[in-house]
């Protein structure tokens, strides 16, 4: 049996870990340059998003305020497009709508990927088997295409993209958490809290788990990216909300104008490349700083 001190110890090595993990995570973190120019841009990105009623008089941004094709002037920063909307307002909106569907998308499929991949890990055998060929399936599906079909089926509605992209992401969630479950379930910390009492449910969620969150964290960042690609994929391809102003639906309307007005498609494409760019140098950042071997460096 597991006395009362050994729990009293068990704990007390817990918060110490907790507390140098803390410090060296800042500490790493902050060395990478790469990581910090990503935290600014994105800090920069989400800025001028959340603040585009202020930047912007034209808080419609799919409504027509001024003559087609103009250039990128001050009364319009990003020019107009054939219609004669205001790209600044479309790009700001539009960001908005990808930086929404990503990080939901993103959230969906970690907390599915985490409760697959926990279960398969913790309980394995025929448990395992299963649910990993489950997530073989998906993965031997394009993701693309698994989206394109499920879209069309359900509608483009803002919440349905969230929802299809989170449903089509979480594999390499599943068998990131499957690996480190595999690893942590029969170290000491767990034994002991077995020797407790603990239920299953308690050893898996509150013991194993948040000693796993490590490459899950990550994961999730560059989840997010690929969310974000993926959400102006479908738009490009005609199947995002035709009510809002989407960053892939610029760019599809962009294609017949790219000889007479670059502008249209420049911007648009701008700041997907600046979101998903500084998405990936924070999720190095924190591979690097979560990563206790890349930590020793």
């Amino acid at each position: 049996m597991i006395d009362l001190n050994t729990k009293l110890q068990s704990k007390s090595v817990s918060q110490f870990i907790r507390k140098y993990s803390s410090k060296s995570f800042v500490r790493v973190f902050r060395r990478n340059t790469g990581a910090i120019i990503g935290l600014i841009m994105i800090v920069v990105l989400v800025g001028m998003v959340a603040g585009a009623p202020l930047l912007t008089p034209y808080h419609e941004p799919l409504r027509l305020v001024a003559n087609p094709f103009i250039p990128p002037t001050l009364a319009h920063p990003m020019g107009t497009d054939d219609l004669g909307r205001d790209i600044f307002s479309e790009v700001l909106y539009g960001a908005s709508t990808s930086m929404t569907v990503g990080f939901f998308a993103a959230v969906t499929s970690v907390l599915i990927g985490m409760l697959v991949g926990a279960i398969a890990g913790y309980y394995g055998k025929i448990v395992d088997d299963a649910l990993m060929r489950i997530t073989e399936l998906f993965q031997v599906i394009p993701n693309l295409l698994l989206a394109l079909v499920a879209v069309a089926i359900i509608g483009p509605t803002i919440w349905n993209l969230i929802w299809v992209i989170g449903v089509t992401a979480w594999p390499s969630t599943a068998r990131l958490v499957r690996a480190e479950f595999l690893t942590l379930r029969e170290r000491t910390f767990v034994e002991a809290a077995r020797g407790l009492g603990a239920s299953n449910l308690r050893i898996m969620f509150g013991e194993i788990l948040p000693n796993a969150m490590g490459p899950v964290i990550v994961n999730g960042s560059f989840g997010m990216a690929f969310a974000i690609i993926l959400e102006a994929g479908l738009s490009f391809l005609g199947l995002g909300d035709p009510n809002i102003a989407s960053l892939g639906r610029l760019l599809i309307e962009a294609q017949a104008y790219l000889r007479i007005a670059w502008w249209i498609s420049f911007f648009p494409g701008l700041f997907i490349a600046l979101i998903v760019l500084s998405l990936n140098l924070i999720g190095d950042g924190l591979n690097e700083a979560l990563n206790p071997r890349l930590r020793e460096r």
